[in-house]
């Protein structure tokens, strides 16, 4: 069957896209996958073997002025009217998209020819991209086993899979924790700056001084941490980029940060308590935070309540009683069966 694969954006839309590509390349499928210029290295470094990749013109619309979402919304438009002339001599079996603006002209194209079409939402809440196409879309699946925002008159048929992650995060699945008081923290690929001026401060007012950082930062910010670590005679690596993250995470006791639909996820997956703080302006990464803390498995705390004294307090409390981080962790445990899910249903046509 030929499969077409809709993604772009961001390595948050791409990563689960390619892992389910290469699931359906290995079950005998022909794979095409789409994707903006933003990732396009991205999807070219992790396409399966003999995959098919054409360059869609698309950007988001959503925090813009009023010229540049005309011209976002004019490159959307455009690449839909091409993909519904490929379709018309390509046609696919199946069109599964992955969220984001980049996404839209595939699926409109799908419903212009009748292509089932298939749709993953990644975070708690549904994105204003997926909300518009959910229209044309005959199943949503969807990260979480609870999503708000899906209109009430919808008749997409809605499909738990949970979030498809990189293998490496299964290895670790399960993972008992290291039990070295050891605190992992990371606010993405660009930091967090509430994280870098609450957590240290918080870490040094501690009674317990057998605590070790890994601290992801930006880089501008690394020589200012390092030297406040040194001082306070904390134990700490701060470093800019984490290329191991899922050895990162399953070599800690504990992880604070942002709730990003992956990280979240990848929480999960190998099974780690954690302090989430979401990004206010993302109404996103709330819902993701709302959802873990759910399981038992972490605490959400807004950034407002985020404070030195709540922190500290709060990781006293858990390092002082490392049997509620062991229930923790044995509570954020789901296991991650997404790209067989999703893969399995697509291909039945469900």
């Amino acid at each position: 069957m030929k499969i077409w694969i809709a993604t772009g954006g961001t390595g948050g839309h791409v990563f689960p896209a390619l892992a389910v590509a290469t699931e359906l390349a290995h079950r005998g499928h022909k794979i095409t996958i789409s994707c903006d210029g933003r990732v396009k290295k991205m999807v070219s470094d992790g396409a399966p073997a003999g995959a098919r990749r054409v360059h869609i013109w698309a950007s988001g619309v959503g925090g813009k002025g009023r010229v540049k979402q005309m011209i976002s919304l004019f490159k959307i438009g455009v690449s839909s009217l091409l993909l519904i002339m490929r379709f018309a001599f390509l046609r696919p079996g199946r069109v599964v998209a992955f969220g984001g603006y980049a996404s839209v002209p595939a699926v409109f194209a799908a419903h212009v020819w009748g292509v089932p079409t298939y749709l993953h939402e990644q975070n708690g809440a549904i994105g204003r991209a997926n909300r518009f196409t959910m229209r044309w879309v005959k199943t949503l699946m969807t990260s979480f086993k609870n999503v708000s925002g899906i209109p009430d008159n919808s008749n997409v048929r809605v499909v738990y899979t949970g979030l498809p992650v990189r293998h490496e995060f299964m290895e670790y699945a399960g993972a008992k924790l290291p039990q070295g008081c050891k605190i992992l923290v990371t606010g993405g690929s660009l930091g967090a700056q509430i994280l870098d001026d609450i957590v240290p401060i918080a870490v040094r007012d501690m009674k317990n001084k057998k605590v070790f950082i890994t601290h992801q930062t930006r880089p501008e910010n690394v020589a200012k941490l390092q030297k406040f670590y040194a001082d306070n005679k904390i134990r700490a690596n701060v470093l800019s980029f984490i290329r191991d993250m899922a050895g990162a995470i399953a070599d800690s006791d504990l992880v604070i940060g942002r709730s990003g639909a992956s990280t979240v996820i990848e929480l999960t997956t190998i099974g780690r308590p954690a302090i989430l703080v979401p990004l206010a302006i993302n109404p996103d990464q709330a819902a993701n935070a709302a959802n873990f803390e759910k399981l038992g498995g972490g605490i959400a705390v807004p950034g407002d309540k985020f404070t030195v004294k709540w922190l500290t307090a709060t990781l006293t409390e858990l390092f002082e009683n490392p049997t509620r981080l062991e229930k923790m962790a044995k509570k954020s445990l789901v296991p991650n069966h997404a790209v067989e899910m999703i893969s399995d249903t697509v291909v039945s046509g469900q």
